[in-house]
């Protein structure tokens, strides 16, 4: 990873989300990964992300991610991050060679699916339960490989 890219830091998940949360999206999503995934850590990453964009991403659990050229990087399972004009969750966890974000996408609610992320304005638009679901298969499963 470039010495500006996307790194674990020491900082309070939990004094993170209660600065950055005006209308509770990022607590209900956070709420139900954790019970989904009971123990599983979780920790802020800080930094540069794809793309130029200085990000804060809550990363939950730690996993080693195939990286197409190169050799694979520490990552996490799950991210969690609030961006300008809606919330991005990364789904870093496959079936196959299928993405669960493109999986369980047309089940869950208002959201845009990406290869491994799905973006929602609020967790108002999110069928929370088929969240919970796409959390606990996320921790059976491998990194898209």
């Amino acid at each position: 990873m470039a010495e500006d890219s996307v790194r674990p830091t020491d900082e309070s998940v939990d004094a993170f989300i209660g600065a950055e949360d005006p209308d509770g999206t990022l607590a209900a999503v956070d709420r139900v990964i954790i019970e989904a995934l009971p123990g599983i850590s979780r920790t802020l990453w800080r930094g540069v992300f794809w793309g130029g964009t200085d990000q804060a991403i809550v990363g939950y659990g730690r996993i080693e991610q195939p990286r197409p050229r190169g050799e694979s990087v520490e990552w996490f399972l799950l991210g969690l991050a609030r961006q300008k004009r809606h919330v991005s969750l990364y789904v870093n966890a496959a079936e196959g060679r299928e993405y669960l974000s493109k999986t369980y996408a047309p089940r869950l609610g208002k959201v845009k699916a990406g290869a491994a992320a799905l973006t929602f304005a609020s967790a108002e638009d999110l069928d929370l339960e088929v969240l919970a679901e796409l959390a606990a298969h996320a921790g059976r499963v491998q990194p898209f490989d």
